[in-house]
């Protein structure tokens, strides 16, 4: 090759040497380009899937929150609130009283359903609606064994202002079940309050009822206060499923209703007859068993009711003795008296044959027994 054309040979090498390292440079930024773009793409997946979930859980908690928000509730109040009254009760004593109730269709007739201790001893009552217009009334059948009452209008009232409620079987209640209470706590009408079922079963006893124990009662942490008696416990639904009707003083969250099946066991009696004639009498007196009572006996179990009195002439005389304890009933495994209690109420009738398991001692040996006993009815109550 001549000489002066190697310079440009070299120059020419140069040249394509450059270009390839320009060509290398774009080919790789091409490569990293579209790298980053598929990135891009990667994370706006991502982001997108990201944003369905999340979405997904944002209708979750939006459901949760317009329940603890009120908007059912609201909904549940605003349909019930009509059916809700005042019961104002003159007394003999010259004293008066405020209570609650609602309205109820029994088939065709409307009354009013409310606490018997609210219209004790009363000369005059009345129902005001939540409008503010208030109506006589009279009663017209009462059981102070179950403290319910049921009132009749002693005028007429126009038909669009009665919405009865619906009472449903209470039966289906769990502990931990919400339930709302609708009352007129010391005279602020249309309260609503809400809470849980805390507990099933229990019994109370209260002035009118001559010792004996009203049964099966459900316990509320729904706030109860001196004006609610009477008035509707309602489910989730807004069905009545009891009668709000006492605490206990000087407590905090413990509230207590009658069931509605006790209602709608007695309805048609208190409505008929004005009266309730259907509460089992076993005629015995007693207490829970203890643990420290039972080592103390030398018994074999620990639960159970003991049998402190039998009395005179009553169903039980000659069949159980003081010291029995009792297990069962129909072969229901009795724990303490509530069991007893609301079993006796819910299952039985007066003039009907209950078996009786009991624990009975002979000379030194605790025995398992079965006592067959006909049911009588409650003696009337003191007042």
């Amino acid at each position: 090759m001549p000489m002066d054309e190697q310079p440009i040979a070299r120059s020419y090498l140069a040249l394509l040497f450059v270009a390839g390292l320009i060509l290398g440079g774009l080919i790789s930024s091409y490569i990293t380009v579209q790298q980053i773009h598929e990135f891009e793409s990667e994370i706006e997946q991502i982001k997108s899937q990201i944003s369905q979930i999340w979405g997904s859980q944002q209708i979750l908690c939006q459901n949760v929150t317009v329940y603890q928000n009120g908007t059912v509730l609201s909904e549940i109040y605003e349909k019930v609130k009509d059916s809700v009254v005042l019961v104002s009760v003159s007394r003999k004593d010259g004293t008066t009283a405020k209570g609650s109730g609602f309205i109820y269709n029994f088939t065709n007739q409307i009354v009013v359903i409310t606490n018997y201790h609210v219209i004790h001893d009363a000369t005059s009552l009345s129902v005001t609606f939540s409008d503010g217009e208030g109506y006589g009334a009279k009663v017209l059948g009462k059981d102070p064994y179950a403290d319910l009452a049921v009132l009749s209008f002693a005028q007429e009232v126009p038909r669009e202002k009665l919405k009865p409620l619906l009472v449903v079987n209470s039966s289906t209640l769990k502990v931990g079940d919400p339930v709302i209470a609708i009352g007129n706590p010391y005279g602020l009408v249309g309260s609503m309050t809400t809470g849980l079922v805390s507990g099933l079963g229990r019994t109370i006893t209260e002035e009118y009822t001559g010792g004996f124990a009203i049964a099966n009662i459900i316990q509320t942490s729904a706030p109860i206060n001196p004006g609610n008696s009477g008035g509707p416990l309602l489910n989730i639904e807004g069905n009545v499923v009891g009668i709000t009707t006492s605490i206990i003083s000087d407590s905090q969250g413990l509230g207590f209703a009658i069931p509605s099946n006790t209602l709608l066991r007695e309805i048609y009696a208190l409505v008929t007859t004005g009266e309730y004639h259907g509460h089992a009498y076993l005629g015995i007196k007693g207490s829970d068993l203890s643990y420290e009572v039972a080592q103390n006996m030398k018994l074999p179990i620990t639960y159970g009711w003991l049998v402190q009195e039998v009395v005179k002439n009553g169903p039980s005389d000659g069949k159980l003795r003081p010291n029995d304890v009792i297990v069962a009933l129909n072969g229901t495994k009795i724990r303490n008296g509530d069991d007893l209690a609301s079993y006796l109420e819910e299952k039985t009738l007066p003039g009907k044959t209950l078996k009786i398991t009991v624990y009975r001692k002979v000379g030194n040996t605790w025995n398992i027994e079965n006592i067959l006993v006909i049911l009588g009815e409650r003696p009337p109550p003191p007042i």
